[in-house]
């Protein structure tokens, strides 16, 4: 089950991928993106009378504290640099440098874990494939670009391992609140500094109908799949949270397809370079994450 559920996960984060394209079309405000991300994650509240909601234990709060502080340190540096380089580039970086990250993280907080040869085999494809979908053509790596980068890759893979934890202690529909709660808090610490504030009120973000309606679709979508990405986190064993982050080479194999088709069809809503060499790219990873997802069916 918990396969079926990634993948409508990747699903709704391509949709969402895709929305940020034409929302962070011009320099992204990162005080104000996340602050409307996390209070917008409030209508979480809704799950509390089917969460059997109440007051953790001293464990479970810190779990649910470090999951949020994580979480919006990753966003708030994926959002940091994507004011200075591509989204395409940043986004893809991270999601491919992930499933690294939360398998040595995986041995650091739980110990070795036993995996199959084919789920580890399958592991390796769909890594493979998730970097190859990632691969961008003369993009120079820097000290500055990988730092950031791999920053917010980390913190987003702690927020694999600490939401485990959190559901481990707390439940999945009240870990998902707990978490929601904490998060709004966070981000309306935002609103303390005086450049912040003004930036977050100032709404050039959302300026127009167009961008405002691709922010909410944006939220929506990432809102569902972060719901979804969380049950999956939930139901799978711990030793296949690696497994988890790596079919993300889905979420691009949907985003390149929802791109293809804009680019094509309605050029005046997104509109991208598609050549052959990037279509024989893409191509060649789909090969690979199809043979890896076959291998954890069968």
């Amino acid at each position: 089950m918990w396969l079926a559920v990634i993948i409508l996960a990747y699903l709704f984060f391509g949709l969402g991928s895709f929305f940020d394209k034409l929302v962070l079309a011009g320099k992204p405000q990162p005080n104000s993106y996340i602050f409307y991300a996390g209070i917008t994650g409030l209508v979480m509240l809704v799950l509390i009378p089917f969460a059997n909601f109440g007051l953790l234990s001293p464990q479970g709060f810190m779990w649910v504290v470090l999951d949020a502080i994580v979480r919006v340190a990753g966003i708030y540096a994926m959002y940091k640099a994507l004011e200075k380089f591509e989204v395409s580039r940043v986004i893809a970086t991270i999601g491919a440098t992930q499933p690294i990250f939360i398998f040595i993280l995986t041995l650091i907080f739980f110990g070795q874990q036993i995996m199959s040869l084919a789920y580890l085999f399958a592991f390796l494809l769909l890594l493979l494939g998730s970097i190859i979908i990632s691969i961008e053509k003369n993009h120079e790596l820097t000290a500055n670009y990988l730092k950031i980068t791999m920053f917010s890759s980390a913190m987003f893979s702690l927020d694999y391992i600490f939401s485990k934890f959190v559901f481990s202690n707390a439940g999945f529909l009240q870990g998902v609140v707990w978490i929601s709660i904490f998060i709004a808090l966070l981000v309306s610490l935002f609103l303390i500094p005086q450049k912040s504030r003004r930036e977050i009120f100032a709404r050039r973000m959302v300026s127009n109908k167009k961008t405002q309606v691709s922010f909410f679709c944006a939220q929506a979508s990432g809102g569902l799949a972060n719901f979804l990405q969380g049950f999956a986190i939930f139901l799978a064993p711990v030793a296949l949270l690696p497994v988890v982050n790596s079919l993300r080479g889905i979420q691009y194999v949907f985003l390149f397809f929802i791109t293809l088709f804009f680019s094509y069809f309605s050029p005046r809503v997104l509109k991208e370079e598609i050549s052959k060499r990037i279509i024989f790219q893409k191509t060649i990873s789909i090969i690979f994450i199809a043979v890896g997802l076959v291998m954890l069916v069968v």
